[in-house]
Order: structure tokens, then sequence, then C-alpha cells
């Protein structure tokens, strides 16, 4: 007898739970394949989204609407931090234009210029974008824009220096960028001098200044702007290194991204707003944009 009203006593205790498991599954009128179904959707149409071989690069962009643009902030006149603690410079007036244009907000965000690459490949930036030297190496690992400004590398020295030509470096110490192309093409050109690698150019110009270093292997375009604005008694020696050209970088895959971009300079350059802006910092439009 009390085996059998223990049994009755647990069927009705499983009743309520059989009719609430029947709620459960038909109350918000979704069936676990719907459910399912629905995720999957979500996934799908996620920006991360891992589905092969799309471009969302310029979506994701237009989506944030933000463009983050990596940078040098000391890379005079380029991109640059003023005394009013705003970045500025010639390429930071382009992508302001450019970003105008894609209905955006620029984003200036410094960075290491030693690691630029590991935080455009990280999703940190969009591009970097700040005087970028084309190169064998960054051909391969990144998405380059067609080149945009010609550059020669070259050195400077104090206008009272003993330094004339190249041939007068032999055994002296010269200041280069890190992780610049310029150091690249100095450790490679055989020269005997000692290398002094630095963090910025503005660090290797003040090497100069305290008589630390005898010269500084740079950009032309840097040089040339720090001689016209800051009134320094600079001289730049009649024979460089290599010739080279400026490039905009994005993640190797971000082709539709690098793609606007290069659409959008080329209908400034056709409007005469790339040679407005080029005049603004270098007096004449020196850009090679088609």
């Amino acid at each position: 007898m009390k085996k059998n009203l223990i049994k009755a006593l647990a069927a009705l205790a499983l009743t309520p739970a059989m009719l609430l498991a029947g709620c459960s599954a038909d109350g918000n009128g979704d069936t676990p394949e719907e459910t399912s179904a629905s995720v999957s959707d979500g996934a799908a149409n996620d920006g991360n989204s891992a589905d092969a071989g799309e471009d969302k690069s310029l979506q994701n962009v237009l989506d944030s609407g933000k463009f983050v643009l990596g940078l040098d902030a000391t890379f005079k006149p380029m991109g640059f931090t003023d005394e009013q603690d705003n970045i500025v410079g010639f390429d930071i007036d382009l992508a302001e234009e450019v970003c105008s244009r894609m209905g955006v907000e620029l984003v200036k965000q410094p960075v290491d210029w030693d690691t630029k690459e590991q935080d455009l490949n990280a999703g940190k930036i969009d591009c970097i974008w700040n005087g970028l030297s084309i190169n064998e190496e960054r051909q391969e690992i990144m998405n380059l824009s067609d080149p945009y400004m010609k550059n020669d590398m070259i050195f400077v020295v104090k206008k009272d220096s003993e330094i004339a030509t190249q041939a007068d470096l032999d055994g002296k110490a010269v200041a280069v960028q890190s992780g610049s192309t310029a150091q690249e093409i100095l450790n490679e050109s055989g020269l005997n001098i000692t290398a002094t690698e630095l963090a910025t150019n503005v660090e290797c110009l003040q090497q100069l200044d305290l008589d630390l270093v005898d010269a500084v292997f740079l950009d032309s375009v840097v040089a040339n702007y720090e001689i016209s604005t800051t009134g320094k008694d600079y001289a730049i020696l009649p024979d460089g290194l290599s010739p080279e050209e400026y490039a905009i970088g994005f993640r190797k895959g971000d082709q539709a991204l690098r793609d606007e971009v290069q659409k959008i300079l080329s209908e400034m350059k056709a409007d005469g707003k790339v040679e407005e802006i080029s005049t603004k910092w270098f007096g004449s439009d020196i850009t090679t944009i088609k």
C-alpha cells in the first residue's frame, strides 16, 4: 500500500515538470531548429565572420564611422604633434579630406615605428599613413597604395662641420631612426660609420645639435622642412643614398579599403584639393598622385 502511494505521488510530481517543459518548447514560438538557424544567421552577418575570401575592410570602416590612421607623431611635416598638442601635417590633411569624402571620422593613432606592422596586423589601426617608404619587405607584408610622393635619403650635418661630402663620413657617428628604411639603407651602404639608432628623427637631430653625432641620415622631406621652419644651421650633403617613394600601408587582405582611399585621392588630385594641401606644406604640388 505504501509503495503504491509513493508511486502515485511521484507521478503527480512529474506532471507539472512535463507541462513546463511543453510550455518552454512552444511558448516563444521558436523550435530548437529555428533557434539554431538564428544563431547561424547572426554569425554570418558579423563583420568578423570567417567567410572565406570576403573582404569587409571598407564596410567595417563605414559601419564603425572611424578610420584609424597609425603614425609616428614626430615625423614633420607629414604627421606630427604641434605646440598646441594637435596632430597635424601634410599626410594628416590628405587623410582628413579622404575621410570627409568617405563620411567617416579620422582617428589619429601614434604608434611605435618599430612595431607599426604588428599594430596594423593586430587591427589596432586601419593603415600606416606617415611618409611610409616603399621597399620590397613592405610590399610583401602590406597592401600598399600607389606611390604619392618622391623622397631622397640624405645626410645632414651642421653648417660649420668639416664634413662636406659622403667620403668625409669615414669613421664618423651617424644618427638614424630605428625601424625605418633609412636605417636599412644605411646598414647596407657599406660606409665605414658608427650608426646611432634612435626612436625618432627629432632625437637624431637633437643628438646632432649636442655634437653627440657627426651627421644624421634621414628623409629629405623632413630635413628640408626642419631647415626652412627652424632656421637651424644645417647643411645637406650633395651626395645622398637611395631615392624612395612614399605610399600608404594597409593590411594585406584589405583591398576594398585600399582601393576606396586610392580612388578618392585620384579625385582630389583631379579637382585641385591635393595641390592645395601640398602647396600649404611645401610651396607647390610635389605629389605624384595620378
